[in-house]
């Protein structure tokens, strides 16, 4: 008689298959708000959309749910290679509330996907409770998500993420980019490093170019290489929940756009009408270290850094011009983010120019 087949000779372990979820669950509760219904065992989240217990930052006439999905890219490499799996749990919130915050959104709740070939609880715990940190910077629910256990699709030690964020905004203060006019200016608001784009690049120039390793020491950055790829995406919630708290009844910002793939030539024009394009000034803001020392080590053309980094700014506003400045200045000096006027809206086809 032939041996037995089961599920766990077939690579998936039930039992630890519980084990790991009983060990995330306390990631999961410690950013629930008074809005997460608690459905014990139950298939999907719940979370109350009635706005009269006052939860949300803004009462909704014409509430429209934004919704955003991404994942970490390339960077997982970097965590694989250290053994370094929570900081990649932020970055994998802020991918997806950083886009659904161009809308105009307040962060409601968020749930993960994590696809991984063998069961382990304790690299699911890492991950869940950096994606737990992410959502109580973003002030959003995790509100669940899935766990997926796939023999022989990932290589041992290797994984994969995607996250989605769901968020409400106002019908009519929605930031569609309508509103945006010649002569508005561009206030930019700092990253925090590479944040998580352009990894196939710079893992390029850093470790198959250069001959680097992760725990390699550069002097022009002052740490290791892991440390400074593996620095985690800022999440912009608070500095712009700050700014709509502060202009209260002027409508003041007319659109925002997150500085991700495509870097600062691409994400701007995407939210202007047409007619304008986008004017950006010149040694306006104070270029990150990482950035000089990949072009000088990679021998990378100007237009490509721009094209594929963020360069140091991480999310752009375009805002009325006679309060952008007071606009950086309330960042940096409310929520200690680094903020500066880098440019303005001017006449053009959609595309980006240099001052």
């Amino acid at each position: 008689m032939s041996e037995s087949v089961d599920y766990k000779s077939a690579g998936v372990d039930l039992d630890v298959y519980a084990q790991t979820m009983a060990g995330i669950r306390p990631s999961l509760t410690r950013t629930y708000t008074p809005r997460v219904l608690d459905w014990p065992n139950g298939f999907a989240g719940l979370f109350r959309l009635d706005d009269r217990n006052g939860l949300l930052a803004r009462t909704y006439r014409d509430p429209v749910l934004v919704a955003s999905t991404d994942g970490v890219g390339t960077k997982l490499k970097l965590a694989f290679a250290t053994g370094r799996h929570a900081s990649v749990g932020i970055d994998l919130v802020a991918m997806s509330v950083n886009d659904c915050l161009c809308a105009g959104a307040e962060p409601l709740f968020f749930l993960d996907y994590v696809a991984m070939p063998r069961d382990n609880p304790a690299l699911t715990a890492d991950i869940v409770r950096g994606i737990s940190d992410g959502c109580v910077e973003a002030e959003c629910a995790l509100l669940g998500g899935e766990t997926a256990i796939l023999p022989e699709m990932y290589h041992a030690g290797e994984y994969d993420l995607a996250g989605f964020c769901v968020g409400v905004a106002e019908r009519r203060h929605l930031l569609t980019g309508h509103e945006i006019r010649e002569g508005d200016k561009l206030v930019g608001i700092a990253s925090s490093g590479l944040h998580s784009n352009g990894y196939s690049l710079a893992r390029a120039i850093a470790f198959d170019h250069a001959g680097l390793q992760p725990d390699s020491f550069v002097e022009a950055l002052g740490r290791t290489v892991a440390d400074e790829f593996l620095a985690p995406t800022r999440i912009y919630t608070r500095p712009l929940k700050t700014i709509y708290r502060h202009y209260r009844v002027k409508r003041i910002v007319h659109g925002i756009a997150h500085i991700t793939g495509g870097g600062l030539l691409e994400n701007p024009p995407r939210i202007l009408p047409a007619g304008l394009a986008i004017r950006l000034q010149r040694d306006s803001w104070p270029i990150p270290p990482v950035f000089q020392w990949l072009k000088n080590l990679g021998n990378v053309a100007d237009d490509e850094m721009f094209r594929v980094f963020n360069m140091g700014i991480g999310l752009v506003l375009v805002v009325a011009e006679y309060h952008a400045e007071a606009i950086a200045r309330h960042v940096r000096k409310e929520v200690k983010v680094p903020a500066w006027v880098i440019g303005e809206v001017v006449a053009g086809d959609r595309d980006v120019a240099w001052a």
